[in-house]
């Protein structure tokens, strides 16, 4: 399915917010469970296979690699998981739902096949959806991939589609929530990029048959539609009577973690043009909204600044009242959701890559990315497009290499979070920049 008509069913259709099918999907099907997958005729060879259009040893790789299956259920039964359901009066964390949504593949008891572990952590069938239906047949030499998706096969490389389920978890939904409360009781900060965070671990490879199969793969298109998708995902937490607020706060998980915690001594604050705000304002983690700006200047620079203009809007709403708030929360909802066709059409080549680390450095020079998250945020988008310069051919072997120390350099000074300072990263930026050139 293509890009532009995915959009099109998962925010463009009438009384369906994006992303809340995405968990629906995967448990729409009986899971079968990991050791479905294990075979050695499977995905489960020791090495890749010489004649088949799958490397075939994909379970090796997440088993060994992946920290789904090697982190995901650990967190749950170490000291430090445990601790936090105790504090926050959940008693097994192996056994609370709020826990076992993302640390497992959580579907209902009857959605279980007698395989299934739930101690397998995030397992094949978590991302994938459930195989009732495509077990057996996905492997014949006349399946193809669009007979795999109707039988419930989830269409992971579609960026859209990836985006929704990976935030479901990584950034939360209305009903996958990790609160400032759960934050409070331990659980680390969460920060997510989708390009960025596929990469990783990577248990697959994008080649001929993998294109054949699923079509062209473009990794600044899957960064810049991730960041519409977690900026929308965001929105419409905030949005949500349920999850948005907990009693007389809005929920605090919501805004930007270190406009409040940094020592009271420090006296650094600085103005913002992108949320006009004056000190002492606890601002709106607005990441992927700047994110989205460096996209959209690419795309539509008319559309760039109406987003700044709109983005300033809901930040100073926030110091009047909660109707102001929600009001312009649902306006810049819907302003981009109008945007993400277009960056879903759009040719992220290699005329595009400069351009947009130009924008991120206009930003930066204006003092944008004086806050830890969105400048963690533009690290991980100048990696993905220096990837970008690459894959595109635009860089011989000595300028990657030159260019790809300075994105190590500019990690660097986002390594901390509780020591992070605009100046540095600024300067580091500024080389990347140049070495782009």
């Amino acid at each position: 399915m293509k890009l532009q008509r995915w959009i099109a069913v998962c925010v463009f259709m009438p009384g369906i917010a994006l992303g809340s099918g995405a968990v629906d999907r995967i448990a729409a099907h009986k899971h079968l469970g990991v050791a479905s997958c294990a075979s050695s005729v499977c995905h489960g060879a020791t090495q890749a296979f010489r004649e088949s259009n799958v490397m075939q040893n994909e379970f090796a790789l997440w088993q060994e690699f992946d920290p789904h299956a090697t982190k995901a259920w650990q967190a749950l039964t170490g000291a430090e998981g445990q601790a936090i359901a105790r504090k926050l009066g959940l008693g097994d964390a192996t056994a609370a739902k709020v826990c076992l949504d993302c640390h497992a593949d959580n579907v209902p008891a009857g959605q279980r096949g007698e395989k299934f572990q739930v101690s397998d952590g995030v397992g094949c069938e978590a991302c994938h959806g459930g195989s009732e239906l495509w077990i057996s047949s996905h492997a014949e030499k006349s399946a193809t991939h669009a007979d795999n998706l109707v039988k419930g096969l989830y269409p992971t490389e579609d960026p859209v589609a990836r985006a929704e389920l990976c935030l479901s978890c990584h950034m939360g939904t209305p009903d996958r929530m990790i609160t400032h409360r759960i934050m409070g009781a331990g659980h680390p900060r969460l920060a997510f990029e989708l390009d960025t965070f596929t990469w990783l671990n990577p248990h697959y490879q994008i080649d001929e048959d993998y294109i054949a199969r699923k079509g062209d793969w473009n990794g600044v298109r899957d960064w810049a539609v991730g960041q519409g998708v977690a900026a929308v995902n965001l929105l419409e937490v905030l949005l949500d009577e349920r999850a948005g607020f907990q009693g007389i706060f809005p929920e605090l998980v919501l805004f930007d973690c270190h406009a409040c915690h940094k020592p009271m001594s420090a006296g650094k604050w600085a103005p913002r043009q992108g949320t006009g705000l004056g000190p002492g304002a606890v601002r709106l983690n607005d990441s992927n909204l700047v994110m989205f700006r460096q996209v959209l200047a690419v795309v539509d620079k008319g559309a760039s600044e109406r987003l700044l203009t709109q983005s300033r809007a809901l930040h100073q709403a926030t110091l009047r009242d909660r109707a102001a708030t929600l009001a312009a929360a649902r306006a810049l909802r819907d302003a981009i959701r109008a945007e993400l066709p277009k960056v879903g059409a759009h040719a992220f080549d290699a005329q595009a890559l400069a351009p947009i680390l130009s924008s991120i450095l206009a930003d930066a020079e204006r003092g944008e990315f004086r806050d830890f998250a969105a400048a963690e945020q533009a690290a991980m988008a100048v990696q993905s497009v220096v990837v970008a310069f690459k894959n595109a051919g635009a860089l011989d072997e000595g300028r990657s290499h030159a260019l790809q120390s300075r994105v190590d350099a500019l990690y660097a000074t986002v390594d901390r979070e509780d020591s992070y300072a605009m100046g540095p990263f600024l300067s580091a930026l500024r080389e990347v920049r140049t070495a782009a050139r």
